[in-house]
């Protein structure tokens, strides 16, 4: 393993990834331009927001098996020039059934990115660096949503709302075929296989170290993802959390703008750098400190999770309730980086538990379940703000913020859950197998 590359390869696909959430969030800053122009009401536009999501979820475990089953460079930066394409094509359309069908186009693109992404990186990354490798092109996530939120609405503003998506969508095309001269495929579960002979060098030559294992069937792998509890326990914590996510991605600049007078641009910005950069700030953090406790104990990834979830939770309730301006910048702050924390270990606490041929499968299927539930979100908030107790439809839209709370404050129960009871079993029936590296 080349020591110096494995970390290129972040750096890569961190650019790659900026585009990923640039292009998809760059719509929702533009929702004030499209209801004035348009005449969208909040249930058309949480459709327009949900149509991305529900498509992306539907093919996430599509993407993933074949992520396990064919080069991966291909599904990421063939993935990032056809998304490209769609976010350029999202400049033409004028209809509301436009924006819903290239919405939908984008989230297929889209959805072979992460399953392949992650199963590579953890190729070139073992236990030891994982969380902080992930966490690292996780902040690609959230400077890709506050450029396509700041740079969206900026050019809405001066130049029209297609224009962005021109921009972003020509970059990256640009971007895709100029890193198919630099991404390299790497052997399936090399990461873990270069650190256990280094760890022992006499299993370089004793032929228990299989370079590149066949891989699995669907039942095999289903049965390997399944059969784990503390799997299936953090997919379902991450529909919770993408439930909340989805709903900041997709209403915070509106909610800017109506319930505090925000102008476009400034609620573009605004909605996206105080949670996202904070965020940005605390995943690295967050993924070095779960490495280290990783080493420490079972659930050491987890455990940073839970922490997130826990203590976001007090945030999440008061940016939806708080009046004030100030109050509600530094809500978003700690909102996000609580939410760092979380995000840093989405994957990683997954792949302690599933071994190398059927990560790309597993992390399908967790996009797939988050955001199949997290897509309920911008839509249950819309119908919320239009049908909620409220006359007004601003304290309507501020209450159904306001419940994220109690989701996380879920999320992080189950966690401690899994911590207590599952984590232990199953990190040590992967350590156990022949096939874990």
């Amino acid at each position: 393993m080349n020591k110096r590359y494995k970390w290129i390869v972040v750096g890569m696909l961190w650019f790659i990834c900026f585009f990923n959430y640039a292009d998809r969030q760059a719509i929702y800053a533009i929702f004030p331009k499209l209801k004035d122009e348009f005449g969208f009401d909040p249930v058309q536009l949480g459709l327009i927001g949900s149509a991305f999501m529900w498509v992306y979820a539907a093919g996430a475990p599509l993407a993933g098996f074949i992520g396990d089953r064919v080069q991966r460079r291909h599904l990421i930066l063939g993935g990032c020039l056809f998304w490209s394409m769609v976010t350029v094509m999202t400049g033409w359309c004028g209809k509301l059934w436009h924006f819903v069908t290239v919405r939908a186009l984008e989230g297929f693109g889209e959805t072979f990115y992460m399953p392949a992404s992650v199963s590579l990186l953890s190729d070139y990354h073992d236990k030891r660096t994982r969380s902080l490798a992930f966490s690292l092109q996780q902040s690609s996530v959230y400077i890709g949503t506050i450029g396509g939120s700041w740079a969206g609405a900026w050019l809405a503003e001066t130049h029209g709302w297609r224009v962005g998506f021109y921009a972003f969508g020509g970059f990256g095309m640009i971007l895709s075929l100029v890193l198919y001269r630099f991404l390299r495929e790497p052997k399936r579960g090399a990461a873990d296989a270069a650190a256990l002979v280094e760890s022992n060098p006499a299993r370089a030559h004793d032929g228990s170290i299989v370079p590149q294992p066949p891989s699995l069937g669907v039942a095999a792998t289903l049965r390997e993802i399944f059969s784990k509890p503390t799997a299936v326990l953090l997919m379902v914590v991450f529909v919770g959390a993408n439930f909340v996510a989805t709903i900041f991605l997709t209403w915070t600049p509106t909610f800017l703008v109506d319930k505090f007078g925000f102008k476009l641009a400034a609620a573009g910005l605004s909605g996206s750098v105080f949670i996202h950069l904070a965020s940005a700030c605390s995943v690295p953090v967050a993924g070095w400190l779960s490495d280290r406790l990783a080493r420490r104990f079972a659930g050491g990834r987890m455990m940073v999770q839970a922490i997130g979830l826990l203590v976001g939770a007090t945030f999440v309730g008061l940016v939806g309730l708080t009046k004030s301006v100030t109050t509600l910048l530094w809500a978003m702050t700690f909102f996000g980086l609580c939410k760092g924390f979380y995000d840093s270990n989405i994957f990683a606490s997954l792949f302690d538990v599933i071994e190398p041929r059927a990560r790309a499968t597993a992390a399908g299927i967790m996009n797939s379940v988050g955001w199949g539930g997290g897509a309920l979100g911008p839509l249950a908030v819309g119908i919320a703000t239009k049908y909620g107790r409220h006359a007004n439809a601003v304290d309507n839209m501020s209450e159904a913020i306001a419940f994220g709370a109690i989701i996380y404050a879920v999320g992080a129960a189950l966690l401690i859950l899994g911590l207590v009871v599952f984590v232990r079993r199953d990190v040590a029936c992967l350590a156990a197998s022949p096939e874990s590296t």
